[in-house]
């Protein structure tokens, strides 16, 4: 799964030029993105235009009776979601790209107790990327609307696989415009959500306080603290 990930890239104006995001849309450093935050995302108009938004990360589906579900559905398996009834529509009409720089993943630790040990997984380059992902528009009785999302997982690729049996999508840049593109032949998307290979994936091991999902400061890519220190987080 991907429970949390990172847009620390410090320059707002390098991500609106990477993605095209428009000035209206904010664009906010983050150190450690949770499940039901507001997130950066493309998506695209009735026109296929692609456009910056802000979507909250849980996918709710339009014929869903209330919200609540949302925080149950952060991910989609790549190789179900086709079929799901939450995940069908969006699959074929609203794709998007969820814009990040990294993601955290656990370690269990060797012995049977201590803390799981978390790891900041990037490109090998460091650069920005996207996450494919799955959004969504749903009404409620009151007048409530909620724009969400989901981010797509796939089998973990081997530098990952010691962690964890599952990964984000991590699109390659010249697939984001055809992942956005509905008329995309279904045919074509196995290719295009291959993923990110081993061999441009980077592994840091980062300290403990990204366990707490309620700390979002650059404390989260700090460096392992001394045993003697792991209690402070």
């Amino acid at each position: 799964m991907c429970g949390r990930y990172t847009l620390a890239t410090p320059d707002p104006a390098a991500i609106r030029d990477r993605f095209g995001i428009g000035e209206a849309v904010q664009v906010t450093q983050r150190f450690n993105v949770a499940p039901g935050d507001e997130v950066l995302a493309v998506t695209t108009d009735r026109a296929g235009t692609p456009r910056g938004e802000l979507l909250r990360w849980g996918l709710v589906p339009s014929w869903a009776s209330g919200p609540e579900s949302g925080l149950k559905m952060i991910n989609a398996r790549v190789e179900t979601a086709p079929e799901r009834p939450a995940f069908r529509r969006a699959f074929e009409r609203f794709r998007c790209l969820i814009v990040a720089d990294g993601f955290y993943e656990w370690q269990a630790p060797e012995a049977a107790r201590g803390p799981k040990r978390p790891f900041h997984i990037t490109r090998d380059d460091g650069g920005l990327f996207a996450f494919a992902g799955l959004w969504s528009i749903w009404h409620g009785d009151d007048e409530q609307t909620i724009r969400s999302c989901t981010i797509l997982t796939m089998a973990a690729n081997p530098a990952i696989a010691p962690l964890h049996d599952r990964m984000p999508v991590i699109l390659i840049p010249e697939h984001e415009s055809p992942w956005l593109d509905a008329a995309t032949p279904r045919e074509h998307l196995g290719e295009i959500l291959a993923g990110l290979p081993a061999a441009r994936t980077q592994l840091t091991e980062v300290g403990l306080a990204v366990n707490d999902a309620r700390y979002d400061g650059p404390e989260c890519l700090a460096a392992p603290a001394p045993a003697a220190q792991s209690a402070l987080f």
